[in-house]
């Protein structure tokens, strides 16, 4: 089938709202695990909202690491997701993918009075990649996540809470977004957009 877009299942949550999404732009999604399917996908979707240990236990023992580490056509990871494309989380300990040089760390509110998990709408700004074509700097979208990406080398946005980090990262094919593209209006909708016109 051509111009194929697929979801990744994983043990991870939020895949729905993905796809809905998606359908609001005109465009439709297969969900699966299937390395064969993944591999043939014109475009990879990687969501998810969940624990990191448990969800890149559930990609190795189905040899999934492996086989994203190997695409070559456009992916995209959202939240959890992007996290995963790290090297290391600091949640459970974890080594992630390591498509990506940043680590991935918890807030530390250390006596500010910031709330963990960050929850609700914040701007980002240095924005790079054709993920944010046509976006504009300080554009608001939607975060929920307790867990952040450090900045690198591999930083196509940033935001501040508690400190600043990595909202969005870029390598090659590979994109990933901290924030929930789903749920950020208009500006969601065109960064997924973008995506699909990649």
């Amino acid at each position: 089938m051509r111009n194929q877009t697929v979801v990744i299942r994983y043990n991870a949550g939020n895949i729905r709202s993905v796809l809905l999404a998606l359908e609001r732009l005109g465009a439709t999604a297969v969900v699966t695990d299937d390395p064969d399917a993944i591999r043939a996908a014109d475009r990879v979707l990687f969501p998810g909202v969940g624990e990191a240990s448990s969800a890149m236990r559930y990609l190795r023992d189905r040899g999934l690491d492996e086989v994203i580490r190997s695409l070559r056509q456009p992916f995209l990871g959202i939240c959890l997701g992007m996290q995963l494309m790290c090297r290391h989380s600091e949640e459970n300990d974890t080594e992630c993918l390591g498509i990506f040089e940043e680590d991935v760390r918890r807030f530390d509110p250390a006596g500010l009075p910031l709330k963990v998990p960050q929850m609700g709408w914040n701007g980002i700004t240095s924005l790079q990649g054709p993920l944010f074509r046509g976006i504009g700097e300080d554009t608001h979208v939607y975060f929920v996540h307790s867990y952040h990406a450090t900045l690198g080398p591999d930083t196509r946005a940033v935001t501040e809470h508690i400190v600043p980090f990595s909202a969005a990262l870029g390598r090659d094919n590979f994109h990933g977004v901290q924030f929930h593209p789903e749920k950020s209006a208009t500006a969601g909708e065109a960064i997924l957009r973008n995506f699909l016109e990649l």
